[in-house]
């Protein structure tokens, strides 16, 4: 009788890393989903909340951030609860979203630099936790 098994996770420590960095990647994806979110209520509700730090070539309508945010953060959080449940469409919408958020944050920073730039670097983050842990095989649980 032949069994079908996942093939066992690598014991080296960059395994582990990677494996403790995918699971840290989900978490941020839905902290940074919902961040989004509040954010996109935030410009959608009030326009004055946010104000322009400098001058910048592109300029947006802080309405329209706002629904950018929303909807992007809620994108985010359910690829963050993929990554959390395993799911390999989960990683591949983690890197996407991320790479996504990465230059959404760009545009954003004459609104929030501070927070553009710290959002930019988890999502770095994501992206790279995403791409290296190999041994994320369909189905497999953290």
């Amino acid at each position: 009788m032949s069994q079908n098994s996942a093939p066992p996770r690598p014991n080296s420590s960059a395994g582990a890393w990677a494996a403790g960095g995918t699971l840290f990647a989900g978490v941020l994806m839905l902290v940074t989903g919902f961040m989004d979110v509040f954010q996109g209520i935030a410009g959608i509700a009030e326009d004055d909340i946010y104000t322009r730090v400098g001058d910048y070539v592109f300029k947006f309508n802080l309405t329209t951030w706002g629904w950018i945010h929303l909807i992007l953060g809620i994108v985010v959080a359910i690829a963050g609860f993929g990554i959390l449940r395993g799911a390999e469409w989960g990683r591949i919408a983690g890197i996407s979203l991320a790479s996504l958020n990465v230059l959404f944050q760009f545009l954003f920073l004459p609104y929030q630099p501070w927070w553009a730039l710290f959002s930019m670097a988890v999502s770095i983050f994501v992206i790279w936790a995403l791409a290296t842990d190999e041994a994320y095989g369909p189905g497999e649980k953290y």
